[in-house]
């Protein structure tokens, strides 16, 4: 059976939406030292040397601070990178990610 082709095109509509972005947060702990915080958000996050210390005091001063806002790919690389370099060295540096 022969297949018939019709003139008639469907259009099709797609809802396109921006993809649900993430905070990473840093918290504060008493066996991390701040220049190793600094070399985290420098390295890491991309942070420049100012701003990257004055989120380490930001930390310092009220246990915790955003230090960006990624998507969800890159705010879970991000803190599974700085959480390893801190595990390397020996600090209980803690991050996590959470939905904006």
């Amino acid at each position: 059976m022969p297949q018939e082709q019709s003139s008639i095109k469907e259009r099709q509509r797609f809802k396109l939406k921006e993809p649900r972005r993430y905070k990473v947060i840093i918290y504060n702990d008493d066996f991390t030292s701040m220049d190793f915080v600094v070399k985290i958000l420098t390295e890491v996050f991309f942070k420049s040397p100012a701003e990257a210390e004055r989120l380490m005091l930001q930390v310092h001063r009220s246990d915790k601070a955003v230090v960006g806002i990624y998507t969800y790919d890159t705010a879970v690389s991000k803190v599974q990178k700085a959480s390893s370099m801190a595990r390397n060295e020996g600090f209980p540096l803690r991050l996590t990610y959470e939905p904006e």
